[in-house]
């Protein structure tokens, strides 16, 4: 019964890692997106959609626990100023790959074939990182602070509002997607990786391919194939929403898209292991979760890709 149980709560974390991926060609969840939004258009809907994201997790993670199928909320880690380094280059780093680890994943899955090798850049910065960087771990956050600052009693109040959100989604026309299709608006398809992410915690516990990278990257053999496994999903999700949006065809790269994806990986490898986490990790644990380090990492790393973007338009 156990190893049943086991397998279909692994199924269904796939699913929902295929999920994510399909919900990432559609959902506005690349930090460099959502900053090159406001700098080249003045609008803030990807950052309001991942701000909402967040929310969603929040409340699911509360429901979650709530009805004691979350006992133990993730750990977390204080800040310092190796967290605000790491931001730094987090924020470089997904600048110079002009996306994400998220936003990665979704331009693979469109046929950007040069992006495969931001995993492999990030692979070599967290190998390299020691030799550069003599950091102590930051200190673990006490996850019962955390509790008190999420308290039971704003679960209902959550479910109140993820009832009067479906219910607004349903019934609000949208010129790209009516009906069903509406799930797959980009706001929306951002809300759909949140809750995904969400079950995928419930069921199996946080996880994102950038942790698959650091464990195999470190040699800790624990549940790799597992996660090997998780990331082939969350693969195939992204190529298939690549495939029906229309948007799965062969690129071809140059030397610069190259060299941008191999370093913009190894500048994020560095930043994840200094802050620690990467970008979705901050955005789906820590800021849900109310950590500190997590939403001043992200405002950091926001701020880097901003200064960035400012410069590049001044000299283009």
């Amino acid at each position: 019964m156990t190893v049943a149980i086991a397998s279909l709560a692994f199924l269904l974390a796939a699913i929902c890692a295929a999920l994510m991926g399909f919900a990432i060609q559609r959902g506005a969840t690349c930090t460099v997106a959502a900053v090159g939004e406001v700098v080249h258009n003045g609008k803030t809907t990807k950052i309001v959609a991942l701000a909402e994201t967040a929310l969603w997790v929040a409340g699911g993670l509360l429901t979650a626990r709530a009805l004691g199928f979350l006992p133990n909320l993730p750990g977390g880690f204080a800040f310092s100023h190796w967290t605000a380094v790491g931001a730094v280059l987090l924020g470089l780093g997904a600048y110079v790959n002009q996306a994400c680890v998220f936003g990665a994943i979704a331009r693979l899955g469109s046929g950007q074939w040069a992006y495969a090798l931001t995993p492999l850049g990030f692979f070599i910065g967290v190998l390299t990182a020691p030799l550069l960087f003599s950091q102590m771990m930051p200190a673990p956050i006490d996850t019962l602070s955390m509790r008190s600052a999420l308290p039971y009693w704003l679960a209902p109040v959550f479910a109140a509002y993820a009832l009067w959100r479906i219910v607004s989604i349903a019934r609000t026309p949208h010129p790209e997607a009516l009906g069903w299709r509406r799930i797959w608006a980009p706001h929306e398809a951002t809300i759909v990786i949140g809750i995904a992410f969400v079950i995928m915690l419930v069921t199996v516990g946080a996880w994102s391919y950038v942790d698959l990278l650091i464990h195999f990257a470190k040699g800790m053999s624990d549940n790799l194939f597992w996660q090997g496994l998780l990331f082939l999903a969350l693969l195939f999700g992204a190529v298939a929403g690549g495939w029906v949006g229309g948007s799965l065809k062969w690129h071809r790269q140059n030397i610069v898209t190259l060299a941008r994806c191999i370093t913009g990986g190894m500048l994020m490898g560095w930043g994840s292991l200094l802050v620690p986490g990467s970008n979705d990790g901050l955005i789906l644990v820590g800021m849900p979760l109310l950590w500190p380090y997590a939403w001043v990492s992200i405002f950091i790393m926001c701020a880097v890709i901003w200064v960035a973007f400012k410069i590049e338009q001044k000299f283009a």
